[in-house]
Formats: C-alpha cells, sequence, structure tokens
C-alpha cells in the first residue's frame, strides 16, 4: 500500500546501525568542526596528562595525543570491552596512550592528577551524569579544565507539512531513545554543582540540508520503525514521512553544546 514502510526504497536510508558510526561522524564535517573546536577549548599543553571519559574507538585520542606530545599521557576511558579493544588497536603506534575498560561513574585515577578531561556525546547516555561529573572534577589537578559536549535532543526539527509527526519523532526520540535527552541545556548547570568554574558555553547547531547525511547521523529510518513498534507514529503516517524527507527539499537541525569548564589555580 502506498505509503507504508514496505514501500520505501531501501538505498535512500541505513536500516541498521553501522558499526563505523562514531567514526564516521568524527570525520563528517560537522564531526570536524565541533571537534577541533572541543579541543581548543580544552587547550592541552605539552606535557599534560589528558583524561578521555567515554572514548569509544578512540575518535579523539591521536589528536590528544598530537596536542601533549610524547612527553604526555593520554588515557581513554570507555565501559564497552568492544570499543575499548578497538581505540586500543587505533592508537597503537602511539606509546603515551593508554586505554582501559572502566566505569566513568567510580575512576581508578587519583585526586588531582589529571590535567585535561574530556567527554563527547557520552553523558547524554550515562545512569548518573552529576556523578561523572564529579568524578571529573575529582582527578582534575588545580588549574586544570575540562571540554563537555552534548547534544539537547528537544532542539531537534525535522521539516514536514504536518508539525503534529516531527513533533511525534522528537518526542519518540527524547522519551524512548535518549537517557539524558535534555542533556546539552542542564550540562552547564551539572558542571557548576559538581565544583567546576564554567566559563564559554557554545552553542553548536548542526544543518542538514541532504537526507542522506542526516539519515548517516541520526538513523532517520532506523529510528521511525522503533517509533511505529512504540506507538508513536502509525505505519502508514511512518511511510509518508520517510517518502516525504526522501525528496528534496529536505531540512533538519540539531543543537550540541560544547561547555568549557575549569578548576581555579593553586595560589
Amino acid at each position: 500500500m502506498p505509503g507504508t514502510l514496505a514501500r520505501v526504497n531501501p538505498l535512500r536510508f541505513e536500516r541498521t546501525r553501522p558499526t563505523d558510526y562514531l567514526l564516521r561522524l568524527a570525520a563528517s564535517d560537522l564531526g570536524r568542526a565541533y571537534k577541533s573546536l572541543a579541543v581548543a577549548e580544552m587547550g592541552i599543553r605539552g606535557g599534560d596528562t589528558v583524561l578521555d571519559l567515554g572514548c569509544g574507538p578512540g575518535a579523539d585520542l591521536a589528536a590528544f595525543a598530537e596536542a601533549t606530545g610524547r612527553e604526555g599521557r593520554v588515557i581513554g576511558i570507555d565501559t564497552d570491552p568492544a570499543v575499548v579493544a578497538e581505540a586500543a588497536n587505533r592508537v597503537a603506534g602511539l606509546p603515551q596512550v593508554e586505554v582501559a575498560q572502566a566505569d566513568v561513574h567510580a575512576l581508578a585515577i587519583p585526586d588531582a592528577s589529571v590535567d585535561r578531561v574530556h567527554t563527547d556525546r557520552v553523558l547524554q547516555h550515562v545512569a548518573d551524569p552529576a556523578a561523572v561529573l564529579r568524578e571529573a572534577r575529582r582527578v582534575l589537578r588545580p588549574g586544570g579544565s575540562a571540554v563537555f559536549a552534548e547534544p539537547d535532543w528537544d532542539t531537534l526539527i525535522i521539516d514536514y507539512p504536518d508539525l503534529a509527526v516531527p513533533r511525534a519523532y522528537t518526542r519518540f526520540v527524547t522519551e524512548r531513545v535518549v537517557r539524558n535527552d535534555a542533556i546539552g541545556r542542564q550540562l552547564a548547570g551539572l558542571a557548576m554543582r559538581a565544583g567546576l568554574e564554567v566559563g564559554n558555553v557554545i552553542p553548536i547547531t548542526a544543518v542538514f540540508r541532504d537526507v542522506r547525511a542526516a539519515d548517516k547521523v541520526l538513523g532517520l529510518s532506523r529510528v521511525t520503525s522503533r517509533a511505529v513498534i512504540a506507538g508513536y507514529l502509525t505505519e502508514e503516517t511512518a511511510g509518508q514521512w520517510l517518502d516525504h524527507l526522501a525528496r528534496p527539499p529536505f531540512f533538519c537541525s540539531l543543537t550540541l553544546f560544547i561547555v568549557a569548564a575549569a578548576i581555579e589555580a593553586a595560589v
């Protein structure tokens, strides 16, 4: 029947999440732009110790290693053993980088032993973001700094003639897909309550005008199918939605916030 999910051309949208999703996002124009800004905000110096919480497959570790140099140290932490192994393989030629499987809520790292802390789209998924930020504060040395980058999923907008449909889609994402969907707006406050001094808060709004580019980041078809199963969209509405999105013009945007914070240097 026209407008059903079965009618949507599978070549237009990805049906399963690719295994290289995080690396592919890091290599995109959007990823390179906001990641380079995050590195600049961190202010890494030669010889620094840098801690990357939720490092995933190690997309950012090489950049941190380059900034801190051979005399520095870069530590990548992740809970997933598969991505830890992938990250370790990726940085095998960088002796100043080490990767470990660990819980970001409870780090086996001494107090005041790290110069820079970084997270990127990690706090949206963790059980207790406030606890992770408290750990970041605990391990930072006086004068150290942290940079956190997180989206706010309530800012997801997609152009469609019937506004009720993208609103239902976004509501499914915020209510059922992302654990901490409003972390972007909460991030500065959480950092302050953890004992960090918040400096810059930088909004990065990603604008997609190519549906394939958006699909690679947002998984439009995959999420739509889940929204149907969860009862947020009917199959007929979902099919019409995807058919429409596949035809230009397409417009979608989402805002991510970079929060730079620090600990005052010892007198």
